[in-house]
């Protein structure tokens, strides 16, 4: 027999389709179980870490910016899981990914720590924000201007004060710096052609910016003393700053394509260009922090792989096959204590990154500065 009928009362069926409501507006996942997968690499045997499943899009920022957090426990990156591209960071312990914002058209390759790792830095379209990693709240410190074009990079200076990137309109640009406290922008040089990567130096009052195709650019940071570098002849690949400034560690490409690919050390203040080391047709490269050791990604058809290079030795140890489409998007660097490699790469499907431990192969150095 059929129980009594259930009344309801005007009160539950509020509360009920409020609940409803609530369960069809559940807010977005943004922590992430660990997709890491170990497995030994065909051509060394050494154990290489799939940080990120390669189903979905994960990237490095510029090989010129903070990735990993002074401490070397966490990452920042640049992941598509949830449909568009988004900062995450990646707890390098364990495994787990968080989302940290939700940003439209965001530039992967713009997003950088902070030197105090507090917060972090990114364009998404035309803005430019910084966001507080306690707190995850993002605010606009400047946007493009109307008839104004960014060029590609974005970069935040050793002291934590301004991010310095560059504008375009028709054929000329601008170098700009932002204040990170209060948005101020000022023009520090104009260029007839298209600047691009614009790199605080450390510990000097200079920006490192590029022009494409030719040498880079130094100029002070109050617009003075614009000059291009005299480097070797022929064509620059990545160029970066060692830590103390007082250099600059660029990858040497020779027009004559027999010739080997090098790493070379121009020094800014005495106007000097040396050799630090030929290599195995190196497409990208970087260092640890005192520039004892590099690791490039050689573009080699027949050896697609990942290689130690000591600078005392001048000696190259392989680690792992890459075997990336684009071995020039491989962009290899060094953890701040040297103990560990990571980089990206597309062999498994889409681009994601990989990271092999070389605490055996290389001193740790404790990182005061990043």
């Amino acid at each position: 027999m059929p129980g009594p009928a259930r009344r309801w009362s005007r009160r539950s069926l509020l509360l009920s389709g409020l609940a409803a409501r609530l369960m069809a507006q559940k807010p977005p996942v943004t922590s992430f179980p660990s997709e890491w997968k170990r497995y030994p690499d065909p051509t060394t045997e050494l154990e290489v870490y799939q940080l990120t499943d390669p189903a979905h899009t994960s990237t490095l920022p510029a090989y010129y910016n903070r990735a990993i957090a002074r401490s070397s426990g966490w990452m920042l990156f640049c992941c598509d899981r949830g449909g568009s591209p988004q900062a995450f960071r990646m707890d390098l312990k364990n495994g787990e990914t968080r989302r940290l914002i939700e940003a439209q058209d965001l530039d992967g390759a713009s997003l950088t720590l902070t030197p105090d790792n507090r917060s972090f830095c990114y364009f998404s379209g035309r803005s430019l924000s910084i966001a507080t990693l306690a707190t995850l709240r993002a605010r606009e410190l400047y946007s493009i201007p109307e008839g104004w074009e960014r060029c590609p990079g974005l970069s935040v200076g050793p002291d934590g004060t301004h991010a310095v990137f560059a504008e375009r309109r028709e054929e000329s640009s601008r170098l700009r710096m932002v204040s990170l406290s209060q948005g101020a922008a000022r023009t520090v040089v104009e260029a007839p052609f298209a600047m691009s990567d614009a790199i605080a130096r450390p510990m000097r009052a200079q920006i490192l910016f590029r022009q494409s195709g030719e040498a880079p650019w130094l100029v002070n940071a109050d617009g003075s003393q614009k000059r291009q570098l005299k480097l070797a002849p022929g064509l620059v690949g990545p160029a970066n700053w060692a830590a103390d400034g007082r250099t600059l560690l660029y990858l040497h490409i020779p027009a004559d394509r027999t010739q080997l690919h090098a790493i070379r050390e121009f020094t800014p203040d005495s106007n000097t260009d040396k050799l630090v080391a030929k290599t195995s047709q190196f497409a990208h490269f970087g260092f640890n922090t005192n520039t004892s050791v590099f690791v490039g990604a050689s573009q080699n058809a027949a050896s697609p792989t990942i290689l130690l290079l000591l600078r005392v030795a001048r000696r190259e140890f392989t680690l792992c096959e890459h075997k990336a489409s684009r071995p020039e998007t491989v962009a290899p660097l060094f953890a701040p204590d040297s103990q560990r490699v990571y980089f990206q790469s597309d062999q498994h499907g889409k681009s994601a990154i990989y990271c092999m431990h070389v605490e055996h192969l290389v001193e740790k150095i404790e990182a005061e500065t990043y």
